[in-house]
């Protein structure tokens, strides 16, 4: 199989509460507990979970926007996780980030051409204004903008088209790999149709890789090749994205798709009805921690933590009753 163009190996970010008289660490919030995987050149690789299952905190220590606590992130081979100064400033052009706010993620005081111009100037990529906004224009072309919007302010558009924004100066720069945070849950439900297609178009025609992060399984469904589940922090399951839907092994993975609503109203299908709430990620379960709410929970679910297996080819799950 060909190099994947990101590894993430056993990744950790903890972040640290700070309390009494001299703000001392009295305790860590483990997000992201040693996950691992890959991202293949061209492929959509979803991040699924319920909030608070650290899903947008993997996706910005992937992209060093948070440091690591500990593990390793490879972009094309290259462990980029001490990178720091220019080196990272260069590492910056080809990884972006989408962000799931549309209305929070825009500098309210610049107009789109600056917004979606600024990262060409901070590269040093053009050497005057006017090839900055032609640059500028051929990305809102791309993303579906007019070019007579170049002067107006984000508050003059409408959620869809704050996003298209977004996306523009993520792909400005012409990226090799894109984190879309949730890029579609702050819209309305017409609006995320065309937004989805406008990213499966958009890597179409420039080559991008994506970790796609979202809590909609449908979304999921529609726009990866592959998945990766995660609970409080830790990876559950990975699998291609047909296997997954048609052949859940992992009980989480098994609850999260019998909550997706079924349009045909004959169908009947059975309801996982998780226990409980999640838990909290200061004091994370000992052993598995999904034992707490599983509903085939033994034993040495409780003392042992399942490891990550490969139980068929391309299908992983930690899980101990899965063989």
């Amino acid at each position: 199989m060909a190099e994947p163009l990101v590894k993430v190996k056993d990744l950790k970010k903890h972040f640290p509460i700070r309390g009494g008289v001299f703000g001392g660490i009295v305790a860590w919030v483990k997000a992201v507990d040693d996950i691992s995987f890959d991202i293949y050149k061209g492929e959509t690789l979803g991040l699924v979970g319920e909030s608070g299952s650290g899903k947008t905190t993997a996706g910005k220590t992937i992209l060093q926007l948070y440091k690591p606590t500990a593990g390793e992130v490879y972009f094309e081979g290259r462990l980029i996780n001490n990178i720091k100064g220019e080196d990272l400033r260069k590492l910056r052009r080809n990884m972006q980030i989408i962000f799931q706010d549309p209305y929070g993620s825009l500098n309210p005081r610049m107009p789109i051409s600056e917004i979606i111009g600024e990262p060409l100037l901070v590269h040093g990529l053009v050497k005057s204004k006017k090839e900055m906004l032609n640059r500028v224009v051929e990305v809102m072309e791309l993303v579906g903008l007019r070019p007579e919007y170049l002067n107006r302010y984000p508050h003059e558009f409408s959620g869809g088209q704050r996003q298209r924004i977004g996306i523009a100066r993520a792909i400005v720069l012409n990226p090799k790999f894109v984190v879309c945070d949730e890029p579609v849950s702050a819209l309305d439900v017409s609006i995320q149709s065309q937004v989805i297609n406008l990213l499966n178009d958009l890597q179409e025609k420039l080559k991008l890789t994506y970790l796609f992060i979202a809590h909609d399984l449908a979304v999921i469904r529609h726009m990866c090749d592959r998945v990766v589940v995660m609970y409080l922090g830790n990876v559950m399951e990975i699998a291609e994205n047909q296997e997954l839907f048609e052949n859940p092994l992992h009980p989480y993975t098994q609850a999260l798709l019998s909550a997706v609503p079924v349009p045909d109203p004959e169908v009947k299908k059975e309801r996982i009805i998780l226990k409980g709430d999640i838990p909290s990620p200061i004091n994370p379960p000992s052993g598995c921690v999904f034992h707490t709410r599983c509903p085939i929970a033994m034993p040495i679910c409780k003392e042992v933590k399942p490891e990550l297996r490969e139980v068929k080819p391309g299908h992983f799950v930690a899980c101990h009753a899965v063989k």
